[in-house]
């Protein structure tokens, strides 16, 4: 079987000028040879197709592959990680993980909150900051949180995003309104823990792969997490975390 990969390298776009917060959402060279040799190592034929710009260029040429692995992340606007999905199934090219909607609902923080909220699955209250002066409408208890409402890996976050007053707020908020051109999302805060939950399938047919908890280093800002410092825990999880990921994606092509 012959797969696709197609990713964003940290490295190409910070050669093209990009900042490294601009770019900290993409992936390092490491990272992708991680996966195409676990691929390898499963049996696959793994052809490294790269961005979106790569990807249509191939597409346009008539190419297309057994299955595509879509990492990518994509660039411009709020719809980004979309963009790949939807180029994939423009051209009727089969591929694996979220598809067009999931990726387009699920970077806006707001809209995520929405669509979970009405299926009924409980979430904090929230308020959006999509201009100055907004900040003064909110009427949500300190302390709280702040963010840009369509980034992630941490990007705009630091510790002045911890809020504890109605001043705090104005002046914070609207350094990220002018810092990342998008609205803030406002929340109250959440001290404790932190995991991730890997889910494969749908509806009925969804399962859990495994949870990923993310550890404070001793150096770490307090309550906050720096984006360089992670710790990554797989707890009853095979020691391959991509072998494992491939392996049950190879298991659902297979079977399907």
């Amino acid at each position: 079987m012959r797969v696709g990969l197609t990713y964003d390298l940290r490295d190409d776009y910070r050669a093209m000028g990009m900042s490294e917060e601009d770019t900290a959402e993409f992936d390092s060279i490491d990272t992708i040879s991680a996966l195409d040799s676990a691929l390898q190592e499963l049996g696959f034929e793994v052809d490294r197709i790269g961005h979106i710009k790569a990807l249509a260029a191939r597409l346009v040429n008539g190419e297309r592959w057994d299955i595509v692995f879509n990492i990518a992340e994509g660039v411009h606007g709020r719809g980004r990680e979309a963009q790949v999905p939807a180029l994939l199934e423009a051209y009727d090219q089969p591929y694996v993980l979220s598809d067009s909607v999931t990726c387009g609902v699920t970077l806006d923080k707001a809209l995520t909150k929405a669509v979970v909220s009405a299926a009924g699955v409980p979430t904090t209250p929230h308020a959006i900051i999509a201009r100055d002066g907004d900040a003064a409408s909110v009427k949500l208890d300190f302390p709280l949180f702040i963010k840009p409402v369509a980034e992630g890996t941490g990007k705009g976050c630091e510790p002045s995003c911890k809020i504890n007053n109605a001043a705090e707020l104005a002046t914070n908020s609207a350094r990220l309104l002018q810092r990342f051109g998008q609205p803030v999302i406002v929340e109250p805060f959440l001290p404790g823990r932190e995991f991730t939950v890997g889910v494969l399938g749908t509806d009925a047919d969804a399962y859990t792969v495994a949870v990923m908890e993310v550890v404070l280093l001793e150096e770490a800002e307090a309550a906050l997490l720096p984006k360089k410092i992670r710790i990554l825990r797989f707890p009853k999880i095979a020691k391959n975390v991509f072998t494992m990921k491939i392996t049950i994606i190879k298991e659902e092509i297979e079977t399907n």
